[in-house]
């Protein structure tokens, strides 16, 4: 497997969704894949169909605010724990909680549009951020 690949599989197996619980990276690798894939380049698009001028400021939120907001809120859900439990054992998507937190953590926009620092929960330093594009 190549070292990305098992970068970004080794980044999902730390999540934990439940106690005891943790999600297989292997398992996921190929979802997570999509979902950075995705997420990077809705975030091109977003930011093309601007046509250079800037995002406004909108309720005290800048544009790329939005758009990483707009991304948790696709992946609001929420699932009984015997639905998680068989989620991890057999499904090869990562549970909504795991997809929105693990993809942002590879997108340095979003680090900049919330000023994650070290020490936040989701933060990953640059040089262990899955750059695959």
């Amino acid at each position: 497997m190549p070292v990305k690949r098992k970068k970004l599989s080794a980044q999902y197996s730390e999540f934990e969704p439940l106690p005891g619980f943790h999600v297989n990276g292997d398992q996921t690798l190929n979802s997570s894949l999509d979902d950075l894939g995705g997420l990077l380049l809705a975030l091109d698009a977003y930011h093309l169909s601007l046509g250079g001028k800037p995002a406004p400021v909108i309720d005290g939120f800048t544009g790329d605010q939005r758009f990483f907001m707009s991304w948790a809120q696709f992946w609001r859900l929420k699932f009984r724990p015997e639905f998680i439990r068989n989620q991890l054992a057999t499904d090869p998507n990562a549970p909504a909680i795991v997809r929105a937190n693990g993809t942002v953590r590879n997108v340095d926009a979003w680090y900049e549009a919330f000023d994650v620092r070290p020490g936040d929960k989701l933060y990953v330093a640059p040089e262990n951020r899955v750059r695959i594009w």
